[in-house]
């Protein structure tokens, strides 16, 4: 891509993001979470990797959109080491960040059809770091359209528009013709999020998670063509804190499930498929 290609993508996703950063929050949900699972895998290693995640996410809306930020902090044992070798796991930071702007309400219009209630534009980005000899440093960029579905709760679908940029510490990635830092082809995301609260008897429940589809992203750093990536990562959790003490959506346990295909969009190798069983919770403030 362009330089100027770049900086549009940039400007463009700023610009929405900075819509509403002034705006007074008219609702907040934080909360700090735990996952825990055994079946973990990474790209080009064949070992099951355990993991310890720490969670800290908010959501909050105004008068014309929301934002939405996530922080996984990710431990990995000895299986999936860090630099360097030895007993020591690996340690990961993620962070998304994305801003939604309803296009109803800033042209005082409806936008609804069918079951859709409101049409947003969302854009946004993800960071990554990970101390392995891999060493990636993932930057993302995404914008487009978002149906938001009539439903108790969310349930969001978006066409977005991904540019990425990566690195690889390996030194086989520095060798003449490949790539130790890499600007990525653009590639679409089909991205479903959803969170549904429902009753089953006297157990109060939700449903949530998410689902992206990534298409392919062009060469990677050894010039193999990168394929689309599958990842859903959902859960079904328990009102622990109403069922205790009558307290709404304040403590909630429950299991999860990691599905990622072709991670990273690497293919025909070992470690690139994960279905993983979690342990979740979730502690709001």
């Amino acid at each position: 891509m362009k330089k100027t290609s770049k900086h549009l993508l940039a400007s463009l996703a700023l610009s929405a993001i900075a819509t509403g950063a002034a705006q007074a929050a008219t609702w907040s949900d934080t909360f700090i979470g735990y996952r825990y699972g055994t079946e973990f895998y990474e790209p080009s290693n064949a070992n099951a990797v355990r993991k310890h995640v720490l969670q800290f996410t908010h959501a909050s809306g105004y008068s014309a959109g929301l934002n939405f930020l996530n922080l996984d902090i990710l431990q990995s044992d000895d299986k999936d080491p860090a630099s360097g070798g030895g007993s020591t796991g690996a340690t990961e930071a993620y962070l998304t960040y994305r801003h939604q702007v309803h296009l109803g309400k800033i042209f005082d219009r409806s936008f609804a059809f069918g079951p859709v209630k409101e049409v947003a534009l969302t854009a946004g980005f993800d960071l990554n770091t990970k101390n392995t000899a891999f060493a990636p440093k993932k930057r993302l960029l995404v914008i487009g359209p978002t149906l938001k579905f009539d439903v108790p709760g969310f349930l969001d679908v978006s066409l977005l528009y991904g540019k990425e940029w990566n690195h690889c510490g390996l030194s086989g990635c520095a060798a003449p013709g490949n790539h130790a830092n890499i600007d990525f082809d653009p590639y679409y995301i089909i991205s479903v999020a959803w969170g549904i609260p429902f009753q089953a008897g006297s157990v109060p429940l939700k449903f949530q998670g998410f689902l992206n589809y990534n298409g392919e992203k062009g060469k990677d750093y050894f010039n193999v063509d990168t394929e689309e990536e599958t990842l859903m990562r959902t859960s079904l959790m328990v009102d622990v804190g109403q069922m205790v003490s009558g307290k709404k959506n304040v403590f909630l346990a429950g299991v999860g499930y990691e599905l990622w295909r072709n991670k990273f969009g690497n293919h025909d190798k070992p470690g690139v498929d994960t279905d993983a069983a979690m342990l979740q919770l979730e502690y709001h403030f």
